[in-house]
């Protein structure tokens, strides 16, 4: 039962993320669904090993060369689920940003 909140509440995040941002459209409610599951198998399979792979120069800029990791898993999942357009990379490092807070937010309405 965990999972299917966790995926709500991804959902709703990336709807509102979505929304505040001009440089992302979704289509609607199932984009957005798939775009929260899309970019959870994504940060669970690829951005750990993009991390690892990439730690001597995160090291360099003192961690913010996660920001560049996460603005192309988000390119990525652009590219994967239709219905999900990012106008560029500096708008996909946003939406990451964004997502985060907001995910970090609804995470706090929802009793563990």
């Amino acid at each position: 039962m965990g999972i299917i909140i966790s995926i709500i509440l991804n959902t709703i995040a990336v709807f509102v993320t979505a929304s505040i941002l001009p440089g992302i459209r979704l289509d609607g409610w199932t984009s957005a669904l798939l775009v929260a599951v899309v970019l959870g198998l994504i940060n669970a399979i690829i951005r750990p090993i993009l991390l690892i792979l990439t730690l001597p120069i995160n090291i360099l800029t003192l961690g913010l060369f996660t920001f560049v990791i996460m603005g192309l898993m988000v390119l990525l999942a652009s590219a994967i689920v239709p219905g999900f357009y990012v106008d560029g990379f500096w708008w996909s490092v946003a939406f990451a940003v964004i997502l985060a807070v907001v995910n970090g937010f609804l995470g706090t309405l929802v009793p563990r």
